[in-house]
């Protein structure tokens, strides 16, 4: 009796969607990461000259797609909690 009562608790449904959105948010950040640092580190490869302008775009596409990551927990976290 008690596992049918907590299956039909929304929250439980909440927390589960919470979870799932914050595991894709993860998994898309890090394939984005890698796709984006493996291509900078290609195009330092190609032109080590331009090395210091390729970083500096590496990184500030790193920023923007870790802020989607954080804003995706925010959200699973208001998901959760209101």
């Amino acid at each position: 009796m008690a596992g049918t009562e907590m299956m039909t608790d929304p929250g439980v449904y909440k927390m589960v969607a919470g979870v799932a959105a914050l595991g894709l948010a993860a998994a898309a950040g890090t394939i984005g990461q890698s796709i984006a640092v493996g291509k900078s580190v290609e195009a330092m490869a190609r032109q080590p000259e331009v090395k210091n302008d390729v970083r500096a775009s590496m990184l500030l596409g790193l920023v923007f797609i870790e802020s989607l990551v954080l804003y995706a927990l925010v959200v699973a976290f208001i998901t959760l909690f209101v």
